[in-house]
């Protein structure tokens, strides 16, 4: 993970800037909105006009005042107030970020690349084994440094690099599992937070119902539709949360068993290749010394003569 935020940096940080500024406009849009339908209404000193004469034509039908789907989004937008509206819209930016994170990191082909698995067998298959350990060394995928780590441990045996390689995965599972794990908590926050704020609604709302004597329906209505937004405003964050960790959980762990069975194929091919390199290998024929004659003396040579 470390070294994929090294890679993409710079995407990271424009994805981060766009989510915050999409943030700004509708955090400005929310404060403004309520203010700017207040200036369009009527004054509230303004002459009310004089009831009409009874007539006794029939009255007009009644208008439909549901609202629109646009409305509703509207509605549902800026009644979450500055405090909780702010705290979900971070809270989202955040889940939109980390979600396009992940599918960015938890793929199988960035985890295992084919061509890498194909150049590796190759070369070792040609008993190259110091460029085979070169290469999975300059490999910075999921595949590459659970490789690396169980050929530093090859040279003890096939079981011990076995165990070097699954420790190491698991390891970088463990790693990964715990963004993955950052969606769970957005998915718990989010309903939470949106019931903390529909209470604080209701609260508003029962509060003007005790202290006037005769409140209009219309009004206590009007209040607790804003306190149910905020829960539906938690409850949009926490069903794509709880979606994403669930998805990405068992992507982890599908990522993760296949890198232990391609790690595992490849070192038990290259400690065979090396056995049997080191079989095939000719002894080295030492070179037997040879007797040195010895020559006779001058003193031998006298004593034959006489």
């Amino acid at each position: 993970m470390a070294h994929f935020l090294g890679q993409n940096r710079a995407r990271l940080l424009i994805l981060i800037a766009g989510c915050l500024f999409a943030a700004l406009v509708v955090f400005f849009a929310n404060v403004t909105g309520p203010a700017a339908r207040a200036a369009d209404g009527d004054p509230p000193n303004a002459e009310q006009p004089q009831a009409a004469p009874p007539t006794t034509e029939a009255p007009p039908p009644a208008k439909n005042t549901r609202m629109g789907f646009f409305e509703m989004i509207w509605h549902v937008a800026t009644s979450a107030g500055i405090v909780f509206g702010g705290l979900l819209l971070t809270i989202s930016t955040c889940l939109v970020a980390l979600v396009i994170l992940l599918i960015l990191d938890l793929r199988l082909s960035g985890a295992i690349p084919p061509g890498f698995v194909e150049d590796f067998t190759d070369t070792i298959n040609k008993r190259k084994f110091k460029e085979a350990f070169e290469m999975a060394r300059a490999e910075p995928s999921y595949l590459g440094r659970v490789l690396t780590t169980g050929m530093s441990r090859l040279q003890y045996g096939l079981d011990d690099a076995r165990q070097a390689a699954n420790s190491m995965t698991e390891s970088i599972r463990a790693s990964k599992e715990q963004f993955i794990t950052f969606l769970a908590t957005i998915g718990t926050l989010g309903p939470l937070l949106g019931l903390v704020g529909t209470v604080y609604g209701m609260i508003q709302s029962f509060s003007v119902l005790g202290k006037t004597a005769n409140p209009a329906a219309s009004d206590l209505a009007e209040g607790i539709s804003h306190a149910l937004a905020v829960t539906l405003l938690g409850v949009s964050i926490s069903v794509p949360a709880i979606f994403f960790h669930a998805f990405f959980r068992n992507r982890l762990i599908r990522i993760a068993m296949e890198t232990g069975a391609v790690a595992d194929d490849l070192l038990t091919q290259m400690y065979y290749n090396s056995r049997r390199a080191a079989a095939n290998t000719p002894p080295t024929v030492e070179a037997v010394p040879q007797p040195v004659a010895k020559t006779p003396t001058p003193v031998a040579t006298a004593a034959v003569k006489k």
